[in-house]
């Protein structure tokens, strides 16, 4: 089983960035957790703050993987074309938001993605990817 976690803006500065709401752990050092835990699945990892390199990846990948987590961070409220490349790939995409986006700011309540999206997990840190994790494996 091939899944990717594709991360959005900022989210390379986690550890860092406002630790109160995204924690002190890097993403880095999470993924690796990731990997160990489950051994039996091709699990990779792609990060940019570009939009268009976020689609690439998508397009990319959309056809060959059993499923995408996909983190579009602050383009999620704004990005039309990452909602579609969500929509014209095959693999299902679970979005996952590390913060509870619902209790931030209100233009954070809108997701471009989630209409596309085969389920949403909001609010539970880092554990989201895991959670988004198990949703693939039956």
């Amino acid at each position: 089983m091939k899944i990717i976690i594709i991360n959005g803006p900022n989210l390379n500065l986690l550890g860092k960035r406002e630790p109160t709401i995204y924690g002190n752990a890097s993403f880095e050092e999470y993924f690796n957790s990731l990997k160990k835990q489950y051994p039996n699945i091709q699990l990779e990892y792609f990060q940019s703050n570009i939009e268009g390199e976020l689609i690439d990846k998508m397009h990319e990948v959309g056809f060959d993987y059993h499923g995408i987590i996909l983190n579009a961070a602050a383009y999620t409220h704004t990005s039309v074309g990452i909602g579609d490349a969500v929509k014209a790939i095959e693999p299902p995409v679970v979005e996952v938001h590390i913060s509870n986006v619902y209790a931030r700011e209100e233009f954070r309540q809108h997701s471009y993605i989630s209409p596309n999206a085969a389920g949403v997990i909001v609010g539970f840190g880092l554990k989201g990817y895991q959670l988004a994790l198990e949703s693939f494996i039956k």
